[in-house]
């Protein structure tokens, strides 16, 4: 009887999966919005979760009617999300357990985010263990989720194939990413909801997820 494989490698989401940084953006938004006096809900900022900042950016731009350019309304975001986590990291429930077996048992992993690398490293550097291999984002890639651009990229860099890779996400944008990439696509969904469909792996929580679980996924 042969044993179920482990993954080659297994890829995070960061906002809203790795970590419940969403109302954070959804502040930083806000803030934007009312410097312009303009009005942002919690609504508005559920259209945004999932897509890269230059996508992001357009919507604020054309809603807000600001002057800004496109490069500087994602600095000035990055900038409100980056001084919140600069105060207080929430990590999401089950996530540092799974990174820490996963570092144990040697299984190559990948931070997959549509936030700046500024941000990203931000959060990375607070760990205190090596928690990637690699990271990727959202400066680091052409297209965006949904496209399969970020996670072929990741798997790219870890010298793996994205269909022996797991990856987690929060979002319908990051889980058709994913899906599209041909990894092995978990939707924990957070402040979204994500579509059931046939073939789609859902669940509802990371906590008390190991490696054993993830196995089954190859089963």
């Amino acid at each position: 009887m042969f044993r179920k494989k482990l993954p080659a490698a297994v890829l995070f989401d960061l906002d809203g999966t790795l970590i419940d940084s969403e109302p954070y953006w959804m502040k930083s938004e806000r803030d934007l919005a009312a410097a312009h006096e303009s009005e942002w809900t919690d609504e508005d900022g559920a259209k945004l979760i999932g897509l890269s900042l230059y996508d992001s950016s357009k919507l604020i731009k054309t809603q807000i009617g600001s002057d800004l350019d496109h490069e500087e309304i994602i600095e000035v975001l990055t900038d409100g999300v980056n001084q919140q986590l600069a105060r207080a990291i929430p990590w999401r429930p089950g996530a540092e357990a799974l990174l820490r077996e996963l570092r144990r048992k040697r299984i190559k992993t990948a931070l997959v985010t549509m936030s700046m690398r500024r941000t990203a490293l931000q959060v990375v550097e607070t760990i205190p263990f090596k928690a990637f291999d690699v990271i990727v984002a959202g400066d680091d890639v052409v297209h965006g989720k949904p496209h399969a651009e970020p996670y072929l990229k990741a798997a790219e860099l870890l010298g793996v194939r994205p269909e022996d890779c797991v990856a987690f996400e929060d979002s319908i944008t990051g889980i058709l990413s994913a899906e599209a990439a041909r990894t092995k696509a978990v939707g924990i969904p957070n402040m979204m909801i994500i579509p059931q469909h046939e073939g789609r792996i859902l669940w509802t929580t990371l906590e008390g997820v190991n490696v054993k679980q993830l196995k089954k996924l190859f089963g």
